[in-house]
């Protein structure tokens, strides 16, 4: 089983929101996951990103795997640099 860092699409038509969730990559964008550690929101100018930092980290150690966007999210908020400070 792989453990994935997502995006799930949530908000209105024409208006997305993402919450960012650690998810088996067998579920569904939008279906079950295991736990939501932040959220997204490309509507605001500049985009908004908010993340529970010691989830975030404690599941990136556990080795999930963080997808190429979320990847992007976590570089600008920080936290990626963080983990890659802490795993050397």
């Amino acid at each position: 089983m792989a453990v994935k860092m997502r995006l799930a699409r949530a908000g209105m038509k024409k208006k997305p929101y993402y919450q960012i969730v650690v998810a088996d990559e067998r579920c569904k964008r939008d279906g079950r996951f295991i736990e939501k550690v932040g959220s997204y929101d490309p509507n605001q100018d500049p985009a908004a990103f908010s993340f529970e930092e010691s989830k975030t980290l404690e599941w990136l150690s556990k080795g999930v795997q963080a997808t190429d966007t979320v990847k992007q999210i976590l570089k600008k908020a920080g936290i990626w640099q963080k983990f890659i400070t802490k795993a050397a």
